[in-house]
Order: structure tokens, then sequence, then C-alpha cells
């Protein structure tokens, strides 16, 4: 059984920075691909980023291009978003997926990760 547990959320004034890290256990992950999503009030789920556990590729949402970034650390199974220059419309419930055989057309599709974590609010004041 997969478990993912976030941390790293909080609340941060407009400009300011937070890293979320995603943390999996119960499989060693040496290919797939880990992603974070997030989903505000009255929103559907929309994708943030996803990493290749092997490649190390990434990909981006372009409302988080330049500003976010996504790494893993193989050695320890986890995943992490380095968040800069928040602003108030990434105030959100952030989760991390990870998916066993997601191809690169699908690194957005929320439907395509078969393992979540529960998620970690992230709020961003102006």
């Amino acid at each position: 059984q997969v478990h993912m547990v976030e941390s790293g959320g909080g609340s941060v004034q407009a400009g300011g920075s937070l890293r979320l890290s995603c943390a999996a256990s119960g499989h060693t992950f040496s290919t797939g691909t880990m992603g974070w999503f997030r989903q505000a009030p009255g929103k559907e789920r929309e994708f943030v980023a996803a990493v290749g556990w092997s490649s190390g590729r990434t990909y981006y949402s372009d409302s988080v291009k330049g500003r976010f970034t996504i790494f893993r650390e193989n050695a320890k199974n986890t995943v992490y978003l380095q968040m800069n220059s928040l602003k108030p419309e990434d105030t959100a419930i952030y989760y991390c997926a990870a998916g066993a055989s997601v191809d690169v057309a699908g690194v957005g599709i929320a439907a395509r990760y078969g393992y979540w974590g529960q998620g970690t609010q992230v709020t961003v004041s102006a």
C-alpha cells in the first residue's frame, strides 16, 4: 500500500515563498511520475507540476511556470515543490500524486495518477 504525506503548507504574504514536500512510503519509485495538483474552493482540481521519477524531466502549468520548481530526491522517495513569488490566486489545497505509468500527454490529468496524499493548505494573502 502506497502512502503519501505532504507537508510544508502554511500562510504567507504575496511575494513570499513556501516549499512543499511529499514523502512516499510503501513503494520505492524507480519509474513513473510524481505530480502536484491544487484545488481552490469552488474550483476543480488543477495540474501544477510533475516530474519523471527516473528521467527528471519536469512539466509545469502556465500559471506557475517561472515561479514554481518541482524536484525529487530519489534516495528519500520524496518530491518537493518550491513556490516563489506567490500570489493570492495560488491559494488552494495542494495534493501530491504518483502514477506508475503516466505518459507525457497525461501528466496534467489527475485521473492518470493512482496514488494521492491528503493535501496541505497554502494560503497567500494580498
